[in-house]
């Protein structure tokens, strides 16, 4: 788990997989750190369903939660309750900020997992992540062992998010945080 071995994650923390898909990075990341309590959601119901087989092959236990990321950033039993975030090829890091900084508690992390070209990404996204109570803390740029560049950029939680995030992704689409 290359991108999270540049991180000192909390032994026993709780972590949430936004848009977890197929399991990644959470499954892989529980694998090599059992200590992790996971929760892994997922707007599709057939992903948590073969997640359900997976899971117990790999050794791994986690909490599967099926939501969309607007709909889960606003229920109390989710919101604010982890201490790291993560989520890969979801959207936007602009947007991916405000599906994911909600469910983080204030000093906690939001790590995203981003093309090498993350820059332009960052860059558009640098407003919404203060609006939404972070502030970039790293960004690190490696290599896939094809050659390929990846960025994993982590947000610490500095103060809680507002409570009208996140939005719709049409209120987002409309209207961006910039």
């Amino acid at each position: 788990m290359l991108p999270f071995s540049f991180l000192d994650l909390p032994q026993g923390c709780r972590l949430i997989d936004v848009g977890t898909g197929a399991g990644f990075p959470a499954v892989p990341l529980c694998i090599w750190r059992p200590d992790l309590q996971a929760t892994l959601l997922d707007s599709l119901n057939k992903r948590l369903v073969f997640l359900q087989e997976v899971l117990p092959a790999c050794g791994v236990r986690a909490v599967l939660v099926h939501s969309r990321a607007e709909d889960g950033g606003h229920r109390a039993d989710l919101r604010e309750q982890f201490d790291v975030a993560t989520a890969r090829a979801v959207a936007n890091l602009r947007d991916l900020a405000e599906y994911c900084l909600p469910f983080v508690k204030p000093g906690g992390l939001f790590c995203a997992l981003k093309g090498g070209d993350a820059d332009a990404e960052l860059a558009d996204a640098q407003a919404a992540i203060r609006l939404l109570g972070g502030r970039v803390s790293q960004s690190r740029t490696y290599s896939l062992p094809d050659g390929s560049a990846r960025t994993l950029i982590c947000m610490e939680k500095i103060s809680q998010t507002p409570t009208k995030y996140p939005r719709s992704p049409a209120k987002m689409a409309k209207s961006p945080l910039r």
